[in-house]
């Protein structure tokens, strides 16, 4: 969720977050979206302006988006949407129920987990890793990295994307392919982000790596004797109600979905489908599916209070900056969940991007207005001479949706001279 520098010639961002999170915004042009059931009407005094999502969502497919849905909330009233199409050949289209991977979101549900052992007493944030997991980490570092730091993404272990991904680093897709039907261990999974380089001493700074919660899975199976996934279904999903949430037990995403569409920045052309797909790579950093209204309905439970203890939801607030090449901070992190400061106040939520799926969820600091949109094409911007994601015609309108959506068309009405910034959470190499 950081833009960081990217060496000279050398790496663009791709995996299990999203490509590109906007948080400045431009006005997008006119179009339409799907009608709700008359039950979910929206009273007079919402503040959802139900017209200006319908245009605004349609534009981010007129950008070149194939298809994208999402859910709206402000109080008891609720827009749902969707634009575009799930299919590029056969032309059949998105609607905003369908299932959907939402990638590093998983991270919030892995975390929430945690969090209810430390309600029990089980787990201490600020204890070692290896007090749980001896032998797991190398010595040292066992004994430095604690929960905490695995949650917050200050652990300093590298990213094990590109281990599990190799042809990554020389710009092909071949890899992505021949691993459709691949079972990778959590184990596997935790030797190739050790085998990465480190990002940094632990507790030192924040540096976004998968390998941090897929180690937070394997805590988690340790200290509760159940498989983590098995665990979060039980105690987190089925606890905040949610319908069609899971983590599938096979390559296909279970009920209706659109395909997922990977470009890799060009270097996939044209785009191929990867909806059928072994997410034993992402495991519990990113292999939850979940429909755009179960993600408003486990963030508005979580913030409420219903899911953790007033002093877990605290702890899970509370956050490390992420800073921008020139030091600026651009959003702020928690354990499992952000913070981002729009012109209409503070949300708290989490990005997803896998393989041809992208995917944000933010609420309000009280829960009230939710967004979650979901989409079909992934990395589609081009690359700089020096590897950075260059802005598109989407990011644009993505970013006026965004702001509209959370703050209404008053916020999004003012026109910004600068570009969305685009917030890379990957950490696949692709070398130019």
């Amino acid at each position: 969720m950081t833009l960081a520098r990217l060496p000279h010639r050398g790496r663009a961002i791709a995996g299990l977050g999203l490509s590109a999170i906007l948080v400045t915004w431009a006005v997008a042009p006119a179009a339409s979206a799907e009608p709700l059931p008359a039950s979910a009407e929206p009273s007079a005094s919402a503040g959802l302006d139900r017209e200006a999502l319908k245009r605004s969502l349609d534009a981010v497919h007129e950008a070149g988006m194939y298809g994208t849905y999402s859910a709206v909330r402000d109080g008891g009233a609720r827009w749902l949407g969707a634009a575009g199409v799930a299919d590029v050949r056969t032309r059949r289209p998105v609607h905003s129920r369908m299932v959907h991977r939402v990638g590093s979101i998983t991270k919030t549900f892995t975390a929430v987990a945690i969090l209810q052992q430390v309600e029990r007493g089980r787990v201490e944030l600020d204890a070692p890793v290896a007090r749980h997991l001896p032998g797991l980490l190398p010595d040292e570092l066992g004994q430095r990295i604690t929960v905490r730091m695995l949650l917050n993404h200050t652990s300093g272990i590298g990213d094990y994307v590109a281990g599990a991904f190799p042809s990554l680093v020389q710009a092909s897709p071949q890899s992505l392919d021949d691993n459709r039907f691949r079972r990778i261990s959590p184990l596997e999974l935790v030797r190739f982000g050790l085998e990465a380089p480190r990002t940094g001493e632990p507790g030192q700074v924040w540096s976004y790596s998968n390998t941090n919660y897929v180690i937070a899975g394997l805590l988690l199976e340790k200290v509760t004797g159940t498989g983590a996934e098995a665990y979060i279904t039980r105690h987190v999903i089925r606890r905040a109600g949610l319908r069609d949430t899971s983590f599938p037990r096979t390559p296909v995403i279970p009920g209706p979905h659109s395909k997922a569409y990977e470009a890799l920045y060009g270097y996939i052309d044209p785009p191929r489908d990867y909806s059928v797909y072994d997410m034993s790579w992402a495991g519990t950093a990113g292999a939850v599916v979940a429909t755009m209204e179960d993600l408003n309905r486990f963030y508005r439970e979580l913030l409420g209070g219903g899911l953790l203890a007033p002093a877990q939801l605290a702890q899970m607030r509370t956050t490390v900056p992420v800073t921008d090449a020139q030091g600026n901070a651009v959003m702020h992190y928690g354990l499992g969940i952000y913070a981002q400061d729009l012109p209409c106040g503070r949300f708290w939520g989490h990005d997803g991007g896998v393989f041809g799926m992208g995917t944000i969820s933010m609420s309000g600091e009280d829960g009230r207005r939710q967004l979650s949109l979901g989409f079909n094409l992934m990395k589609y911007q081009q690359l700089d001479a020096s590897g950075y994601p260059q802005p598109h015609a989407i990011d644009y309108a993505m970013s006026d949706y965004f702001v509209r959506a959370l703050c209404g068309p008053s916020a999004a009405a003012a026109k910004s001279s600068r570009p969305p910034v685009l917030l890379p959470t990957q950490q696949v190499l692709v070398k130019r």
